[in-house]
């Protein structure tokens, strides 16, 4: 049976996906800077459309223009943003009022609370910097840690997953490491969008035709860039841009390589709807990964891009989950003989 609060926190959670799916589309639409100020546009609380108003937001900001198409999808996504907000603040109250039930979270729902507030902030910065690589990465990974943590509050409140045994503990170190390369993947992945990296290179499996072509890691993962200029379109030049890209794709190849490890493991240990789920959302997100290469970026694959990542990060929380909610003690001889001689002693 599920606990008190877990609808509630189920429906958090598919607003966040849809938060971070509206984040994506602003980003890569270039409407980041939608509305030049902050949390309104223009001094309105919505897009200016009528000839007056847009006169007035010309006068207000005349070096930022109205683009009435990119001031909605920004303003529709902070709308959304406000609203994820909402919601968090109830999880935590209601968390608080019930803090006295059995195995009712506390820790988490104020957690989210504390990280949402957060986000605001970032999504603030974001604008008042102009999308600063620094900012907009990490309001990006944010935006992926509130999802990744509704989901594990909601998976802590459903009460419906079965009883598993205790699993080798190698077995579990590796989940963890598939996730932590995960988070990673996806902090360059943000890395790649912020700095308009994205297409930097135009063909598989060779870049501009080489295996190594020319590339400045220096000025491409230079995290120390002045607060100032705009970043709409990047400020890196042609070698930065190639360093970070393929820094992705690097990494894009030891997470495939690790995640199908992980995948044969989980099968081994008698975890195959686990192992399946595994590489299915591997290979729908490198299978995207590769179509925005080829088809240089088009915006329906860059999005369902950002929505593979977050698919696949869920995918490793409720790995990482289940393994570690086992409660059946087995005995070191059990598990020295539980199928994981394949992997090297540290």
């Amino acid at each position: 049976m599920s606990k008190p609060g877990f609808r509630f926190a189920l429906f958090a959670t598919v607003l966040a996906v849809v938060v971070v799916l509206l984040g994506a589309y602003t980003r890569l639409t270039h409407a980041g800077l939608g509305c030049p100020d902050w949390p309104g546009c223009y001094g309105f609380i919505g897009v200016p459309m009528s000839e007056h108003k847009q006169t007035l937001a010309e006068v207000r900001f005349p070096d930022a223009p109205v683009e009435v198409a990119k001031g909605w999808y920004e303003m529709i996504h902070r709308y959304f943003a406000g609203s994820l907000g909402l919601v968090i603040l109830g999880l935590a109250v209601q968390a608080l009022r019930r803090r006295n039930e059995v195995e009712q979270p506390l820790k988490l729902p104020l957690l989210l609370l504390g990280l949402v507030i957060v986000q605001a902030a970032f999504g603030m910065w974001t604008v008042t910097l102009k999308l600063w690589p620094q900012v907009v990465t990490a309001h990006l990974l944010g935006g992926f840690a509130t999802l990744s943590l509704l989901f594990l509050l909601t998976l802590r409140l459903s009460g419906r997953l079965p009883v598993l045994p205790v699993f080798p503990v190698k077995l579990r170190g590796l989940a963890a490491f598939g996730l932590l390369l995960v988070i990673g993947q996806i902090a360059l992945g943000g890395w790649v969008s912020s700095n308009y990296a994205a297409v930097a290179c135009v063909d598989l499996p060779t870049c501009h035709g080489q295996w190594w072509p020319q590339m400045d890691f220096a000025n491409g993962f230079h995290l120390t860039q002045h607060i100032g200029p705009n970043y709409l379109g990047g400020q890196l030049d042609s070698d930065a841009r190639t360093a970070i890209h393929m820094t992705h794709r690097i990494g894009a190849l030891l997470v495939t390589l690790v995640l199908l490890l992980l995948a044969w493991q989980l099968k081994r240990n008698g975890l195959s709807r686990l192992a399946g789920l595994l590489l299915l959302a591997l290979v729908v997100q490198v299978s995207l990964g590769i179509s925005n290469v080829l088809l240089h970026l088009p915006l329906q694959v860059a999005v369902a891009h950002n929505l593979g990542g977050a698919a696949l990060l869920l995918t490793l929380v409720s790995i990482n989950y289940r393994l570690r909610s086992a409660t059946r003690l087995v005995s070191p001889a059990v598990e020295a003989h539980a199928g994981f001689a394949a992997l090297p002693s540290k």
